[in-house]
């Protein structure tokens, strides 16, 4: 019975450390046209529903949009960069010409996922009219703050110049 009870201790502790050592942790990013960099007059949006496994760096991600001035030609998270300043693709969404919703999973690298989780990534959605994107947001945990990207913190936004969208 004493063995029967330690050996029910241990599987319990090894689970319990084995759960510890891999968290999920969810993500979100509302997509608007006054998000991108510069911003447009589109009246497109959409959303990016989105979740990390720590342990595999595996992020599994949801994307939707609408009302874009066309068919979406491109998709893709981007990084590192603040909200206000604009990054080359990390990870494309959906391929070409991606349809709405598009999901999908990607395994990260270390750095990706450092850059993730401290909000520096964002989701855009190109189209023939906006090639640069139309559509953006940055990619957030829930409550956290996005970063800011200094020029865009201290310029007024009509004085703000606009940054090269890398794809």
């Amino acid at each position: 019975m004493l063995i029967r009870t330690s050996l029910l201790a241990a599987v319990a502790a090894i689970s319990f450390t084995v759960a510890a050592q891999a968290a999920m942790v969810d993500f979100h990013a509302d997509l608007t046209a006054k998000a991108e960099v510069p911003a447009n007059a589109s009246t497109g949006f959409g959303d990016v529903l989105a979740s990390l496994d720590t342990k595999t760096r595996v992020l599994s991600y949801t994307l939707t949009f609408a009302g874009l001035t066309g068919p979406a030609t491109a998709a893709h998270f981007h990084g590192p960069a603040a909200a206000g300043a604009n990054a080359g693709v990390a990870v494309p969404i959906g391929g070409k010409d991606p349809q709405t919703p598009t999901s999908g999973t990607v395994t990260l690298t270390e750095a990706q996922v450092k850059d993730l989780m401290a909000g520096m990534w964002y989701a855009n959605v190109h189209t023939a009219a906006n090639p640069g994107g139309e559509i953006r947001g940055q990619v957030l945990r829930p409550g956290q703050r996005a970063p800011m990207a200094k020029a865009a913190a201290k310029a007024a936004p009509a004085a703000a110049a606009p940054a090269a969208h890398k794809h």
